[in-house]
C-alpha cells in the first residue's frame, strides 16, 4: 500500500474514524493515480476501495493499482451504502469543503445509522510536502513555462494584441508538452496592468507599455505558475523605479525564505519593503501560495497564514504593485522549500526587460 494511504490511515486513527470518504478529484488522483472525472474513495484501516462508473473501470484498474474497483451509480450512495454495512462502519469523515449540501443529505440518507463526520484538509495536508516525483514533474512544468517566456519575448512589439501574446504563449506550452494551460493566460499591458487578473484582450500593444505575463502549463498533472512583466520603450522614470522596487520586495522575500518561518511572516517581508516606498496601498493580494496537483492550494504566504513552512512544500512568490487606470507589474518565481533553505525552480530572465 502506498505511503500516502498510510498516512492517511493515520489521520483517521488520529480523528476516531472508522473511514474517510474522499470526493475531490483531485486528492482522488493523489491518493489512488485515478484521472478519470467520476469517482469517490473509501479509506478503512484494512480497506481501500474506489468507487466508479461504467465508464471508467478498465482505466481505474490499470491507475488505481492499490485500490478495489467497484462499480457504483454515478451519485455513490447506493454503492457507500453497500461498503458501510459490509465493513460495519459506524463513523465516516467526508471532505466537508467539497461535498455540497444536497449530495450531504443524500448520503446521509442512504446510510441509516451510520454518521458522516465533517473533516477539513486532511489530504491537503499531506499534499503540501512534496515527494522527490513530484518535484521532477513540477520542475518540468517550470521548464515548459520558463521556455515559453524566452519565446514570447521576441513576439511582442507595438501594434500586436494581448490576445495574440496569449495564443503564442498557449500554443507554444501544448507544443512543448504541456497537457492543458494551468489556468486562463493573463496579458495585461498598458493601463490594464493594474488588473491582477487580467485576462488577455485585444487591446494593442503601445510604446511606454509594461506588459504583464501570468501563465502555466501542466504536466502529468502538475502545474507550474510564472509572472513576468516587459515593457516596450521608451518608459518612464516612475515605471523602472517601482519595477526595481517590486523586484527587491520578492528577492528579499525569496532570500529569507526557509523552514521554520510562517507564511505570514515571509508576506511581511515584501509587502514591508512596499510599503516604506509609498506603494503599500497598491499590493492588495498575498505574497504567494502553494502549487502541486492544483495551480493554488496550501500553503498561504500571506498576512493570515500562521502555518510554518516546512522542507518539501512548493510556493509562489509573486508580489506586485497595481496603480489604477495607470500601470502595474508582477514579478512571480516557483521556489521549493529545503532542509537549508530554498531553491528558486523557475529561471526565466526577471531583470527589466525593455523592448
Amino acid at each position: 500500500m502506498s505511503a500516502r494511504v498510510c498516512k492517511i490511515r493515520e489521520k483517521i486513527k488520529f480523528c476516531n474514524l472508522d473511514a474517510l470518504l474522499i470526493t475531490n478529484p483531485i486528492n482522488c488522483r493523489y491518493l489512488s493515480g485515478f484521472t478519470g472525472s467520476s469517482g469517490v474513495l473509501l479509506i478503512t484501516n484494512e480497506e481501500a476501495i474506489l468507487m466508479t462508473d461504467f465508464r471508467y473501470l478498465e482505466q481505474a484498474a490499470v491507475q488505481a493499482t492499490d485500490f478495489k474497483v467497484e462499480q457504483a451509480s454515478s451519485d455513490f450512495s447506493e454503492g457507500l451504502a453497500r461498503l458501510v454495512k459490509k465493513f460495519e462502519l459506524k463513523k465516516i469523515g467526508f471532505e466537508a469543503e467539497h461535498i455540497s449540501y444536497a449530495t450531504y443529505c443524500t448520503y446521509l440518507n442512504a446510510l441509516g445509522k451510520a454518521s458522516l463526520i465533517p473533516t477539513e484538509g486532511l489530504v491537503e495536508e499531506i499534499r503540501m510536502i512534496k515527494d522527490e516525483q513530484e518535484i521532477q514533474l513540477i520542475k518540468k512544468a517550470a521548464s515548459i513555462a520558463d521556455q515559453a517566456f524566452d519565446y514570447i519575448i521576441n513576439l511582442v512589439k507595438p501594434g500586436v494584441t494581448e490576445k495574440f501574446l496569449a495564443w503564442e504563449l498557449e500554443k507554444f506550452m501544448r507544443e512543448e508538452g504541456a497537457e492543458k494551460l494551468s489556468f486562463d493566460t493573463i496579458v495585461a499591458s498598458g493601463e490594464r496592468g493594474a488588473l491582477p487578473h487580467g485576462l488577455a484582450s485585444d487591446r494593442k500593444i503601445e510604446k511606454g507599455d509594461f506588459i504583464t505575463f501570468d501563465f502555466g502549463a501542466v504536466y502529468q498533472g502538475y502545474h507550474s505558475d510564472l509572472t513576468r512583466t516587459i515593457a516596450v520603450g521608451p518608459i518612464s522614470a516612475e515605471q523602472e523605479r517601482v519595477y526595481k522596487l517590486v523586484l527587491s520586495a520578492q528577492m528579499e522575500a525569496i532570500n529569507k525564505l526557509a523552514p521554520g518561518y510562517t507564511g505570514k511572516e515571509i508576506d511581511e517581508i515584501a509587502r514591508n519593503i512596499i510599503k516604506e516606498k509609498g506603494y503599500g496601498e497598491y499590493f492588495g493580494h498575498g505574497l504567494g501560495h502553494g502549487v502541486g496537483l492544483a495551480v493554488h492550494e496550501e500553503p498561504r504566504l500571506a498576512v493570515n497564514s500562521n502555518l510554518f513552512l516546512k522542507p518539501g512544500m512548493v510556493v509562489t512568490v509573486e508580489p506586485g504593485i497595481y496603480i489604477p487606470s495607470r500601470f502595474g507589474l508582477r514579478i512571480e518565481d516557483m521556489v521549493l522549500l529545503t532542509e537549508e533553505g530554498c531553491t528558486v525552480l523557475t529561471t526565466a530572465c526577471k531583470k527589466l526587460i525593455i523592448l
